[in-house]
């Protein structure tokens, strides 16, 4: 079946006329038999690729197509997603790079930065964003501890596009929860520099808990899982160089969720030996109302946090603390 149709439909994507059966033919099949598509990918990719950069289609068929892809990227290994990634969308990034060169300011080299006040080009952006970020999440889902490379870039795109241009994720194809569980499990990464970029997205994140609707309603649906994460963090799990990142969060979210905090943090500190099993009661309950009482100075945050971080693993007043 898929041997005599699919020709036909790839065929069909090169005639503007067809565009809107062409295209929605393509993602129903990539969503409905995508299991079936790995050996027809590498065709389905550079044809799409191909009428993508000749602009044969309108806005919203573009973003079908990108849709489509997502859905066929998804079924394929690892290897076979990043080849196929890289290929697909290494013309924008050159188009981009090219864009970047004729705007004075040097620093609108990003992809979200370039767009940001340009309307007109925000439909192809947040159809790319779309396609990286439901292909990366392919990746969590069959295990992303090989590539911390790729959940560090992912973190700062997040991050990034937040901080830049928040309407991408009021887009209704956008798995907000799912991205927020993954960055939650990429806190725990061991290696530094993704758990940094973690972190940065999650202080970008939770500041528009109040103006992105789907944000707000993650971050009450799953904070508690994010504070957890934290002060796990701060228990002793990572590294005490990182410690200044984790109390950004804490402080990100005694700002701007206030009321919830207050609430998860007492229940989170509430069992025997979390985070740590040399703390007492009243040392976590010194620490819960320290917090919650600094909703300004960030700075003070820090080092309560750095306090806590020592006494989590008996280290406090010992010579290991002279350089801390």
């Amino acid at each position: 079946m898929i041997n005599s149709v699919l020709p036909l439909v790839l065929h069909a994507l090169g005639n503007p006329e067809l565009s809107v059966s062409s295209v929605s033919t393509l993602k129903k099949i990539c969503r409905e038999c995508k299991y079936d598509l790995p050996p027809y990918a590498a065709n389905i990719v550079a044809v799409s690729q191909d009428v993508l950069m000749k602009q044969i289609h309108k806005t919203s068929q573009c973003m079908w197509l990108m849709q489509a892809l997502g859905f066929l990227l998804s079924a394929l290994q690892v290897e076979e997603i990043l080849k196929n990634l890289h290929s697909l969308i290494s013309p924008y990034i050159q188009q981009l790079e090219k864009l970047a060169e004729e705007i004075p300011n040097p620093s609108n080299k990003l992809l979200v930065h370039i767009f940001a006040h340009e309307p007109a080009h925000f439909p192809p952006i947040e159809a790319l964003f779309l396609l990286v970020t439901s292909v990366t999440l392919t990746l969590f889902q069959q295990g992303p501890r090989d590539h911390p490379d790729i959940v560090d870039s992912f973190m700062q795109l997040l991050a990034q596009a937040l901080k830049r241009k928040p309407d991408l994720f009021l887009c209704e194809r956008l798995d907000v929860k799912a991205v927020f569980q993954c960055a939650v499990l990429a806190l725990k990464f061991p290696e530094a520099p993704t758990v940094k970029a973690s972190c940065g997205f999650f202080t970008e994140l939770l500041p528009r808990c109040g103006e992105v609707e789907s944000v707000g309603k993650v971050v009450q649906e799953d904070g508690r899982m994010l504070l957890i994460a934290v002060l796990e963090a701060i228990g002793g799990q990572a590294s005490r160089s990182l410690m200044d990142c984790f109390a950004d969060i804490l402080f990100a979210l005694n700002k701007h969720c206030f009321s919830l905090l207050s609430m998860w943090i007492k229940e989170a500190l509430q069992p025997p030996g979390f985070p740590s099993a040399r703390l007492s009661p009243e040392q976590k309950d010194t620490f819960s109302q320290q917090i919650l009482r600094e909703r300004v100075n960030k700075r003070r945050v820090k080092e309560m946090v750095k306090e806590f971080t020592l006494l989590c693993r008996g280290l406090h007043g010992t010579d290991y603390t002279a350089d801390y």
